[in-house]
């Protein structure tokens, strides 16, 4: 009996606990993860904890067929450690004052209940944890508890943070934001005190990415992109907006805080060509915010390298609203003659000019990196090694997560998670002319699914920048079927004066829905 050792929780306590995560907030909006943690808690519950294998997990769980073979399917081990970083966040927010702790450790599968500052005990599982890393560490935030848990890992890492920063701080220039950690990792205002920032002279990696006003030390984003708190400017002021939700992303924080007014970055980078992506979103305007306004309320230039790449910019404007996310992509970006990439921001006498984050990318001479997306919030890699992001520039609809196997497709892992109801995607591209492959399948209709009906059930259009690209579409009687792939691609497509590849999922009968988004740049003619 579990309740027979002193150390151990009763069964009664830990399905309390259980109970407790699933009824929170964080994962009735994510069922998926809900459904797993439900799996491996009822398995150790039923002292079936020796059959939590990859293998067993990706069968029983997600119904991968007999022949799942874990090395070309990557889906338990992507899931569970989505499950560990949803559990962490939990107890970092509705749980921080539970006793009691549910964990996944890393390198396990099995669930662990521990009492919280009570070190997790080890269980059997396909293999031994690892060391963390200092990314690990120092993701998990700074609550004593955890602070307890990898105090011994902590000091070796802290120690060497402090000798590479007192070099740092000896060839840093003033007026960049000073670094912290927060516990839950969102970008926080920064002080007003100049800190050091990282030697400009010095080359970066393959890619950069900024949180503009923000002093965090790291922020993961929902594709498992590292931001870095803000660095490499000059001038204007930190601002945060309380706003808590933003169209057309799942990662809000990145749009909760700002540099404004005017000023300038200068990045150092490497010879060669690369794609900018620009991000802004208006907070402060608009019919909804305190202030009023809306169109015009807020205009602004930005200058690369003394060549304009905005001019009269209007965020409300081209997002179409505020509170929506609007990214700007222009390809074919290189460095000055000094090896930096200086970028002016400057105001307009209306409002101050506002940014909100930067990404540099290695670029593709004449063109930008093809854009994939799936309805999924973490990342999805299909077998042929593409990575297809989590979801993004959508606004309206909602998800849900089918089961079973779709036929008549090489990438089954596109077709677990599907938009569905009267939304778009408006997908930021640089100039130039695109193909768009749609994925579509019907997995609610048809006596193999969760109802009956057949063709006729579901009738949507699909729009294009205003165009029609599918008229009084109908995914089973195209597909052949029920959970059966069907493909749509159009060549051809430019993106609207708004720098956007907008494409609108209307209904006719019952919702509209889409599995998978591809748009990639052609080759000029």
């Amino acid at each position: 009996m579990q309740d027979q050792d002193p150390g151990k929780l009763s069964l009664e306590v830990e399905k309390a606990e259980l109970e407790a995560v699933l009824a929170s907030s964080l994962f009735v909006r994510t069922p998926s993860l809900a459904n797993l943690l439900s799996y491996l808690c009822q398995k150790y519950f039923q002292g079936e904890a020796d059959l939590l294998k990859e293998y067993t997990i990706g069968v029983e769980a997600f119904g991968r067929a007999p022949d799942f073979d874990k090395k070309e399917d990557s889906i338990v081990r992507v899931e569970i450690r989505r499950l560990r970083e949803k559990l962490r966040q939990y107890y970092e927010t509705e749980g921080a004052d539970h006793p009691i702790r549910l964990t996944i450790p890393v390198g396990h599968y099995v669930p662990v209940f521990t009492k919280d500052g009570a070190a997790p005990p080890q269980s059997c599982t396909d293999s031994p944890a690892p060391a963390a890393s200092p990314a690990q560490v120092e993701s998990r935030g700074s609550r004593p508890t955890t602070f307890r848990i990898v105090l011994g890992i902590g000091v070796g890492i802290g120690l060497i943070f402090l000798t590479l920063a007192g070099k740092e701080a000896l060839s840093s220039r003033k007026g960049a934001a000073s670094a912290a950690i927060t516990p839950a990792g969102l970008p926080e205002l920064a002080t007003n005190t100049p800190a050091p920032a990282l030697n400009r002279g010095a080359p970066e990696g393959d890619e950069i990415r900024i949180l503009a006003g923000s002093n965090v030390t790291r922020y993961q984003d929902h594709a498992g992109k590292i931001w870095s708190g803000d660095r490499y400017f000059t001038g204007g002021t930190p601002d945060r907006s309380e706003k808590q939700f933003i169209y057309r992303t799942l990662d809000s924080e990145i749009y909760r805080v700002s540099r404004q007014g005017d000023f300038t970055y200068d990045i150092p980078l490497k010879p060669g060509v690369y794609e900018l992506r620009l991000h802004f979103a208006e907070t402060f305007f608009g019919p909804e915010e305190l202030v009023g306004g809306g169109e015009t309320s807020r205009l602004m230039h930005v200058i690369a390298n003394g060549k304009p790449l905005l001019w009269m910019y209007d965020i409300y404007a081209n997002a179409g609203g505020a509170r929506t996310a609007d990214v700007r992509v222009f390809k074919d970006i290189t460095p000055a003659e000094d090896g930096f990439l200086h970028l002016k921001f400057s105001s307009r006498p209306n409002a101050k000019a506002l940014l909100n984050a930067i990404e540099i990318l290695p670029g593709v001479p004449g063109r930008i990196h093809p854009v994939r997306i799936t309805p999924y919030n973490a990342a999805v890699f299909t077998k042929d090694g593409q990575e297809w992001s989590p979801d993004c520039y959508f606004k309206g609809g909602q998800t849900v997560e089918r089961v079973g196997a779709v036929t008549g497709t090489a990438s089954p892992e596109l077709y677990r998670v599907e938009r569905y109801g009267n939304f778009s995607y408006a997908i930021p591209v640089a100039p130039g002319r695109y193909t768009v492959t749609l994925r579509f399948a019907e997995r609610y209709f048809g006596t193999a699914n969760s109802m009956g009906g057949g063709p006729g059930s579901r009738i949507f259009h699909v729009f294009c920048n205003g165009e029609a690209l599918l008229k009084n579409l109908d995914v089973f009687k195209e597909a052949g079927g029920a959970a059966r792939a069907l493909e749509k691609t159009f060549t051809g497509v430019a993106p609207n004066e708004q720098g956007y590849v907008l494409l609108e999922f209307k209904p006719v009968v019952n919702y509209a829905l889409i599995y998978a988004i591809e748009v990639t740049p052609e080759p000029k003619k």
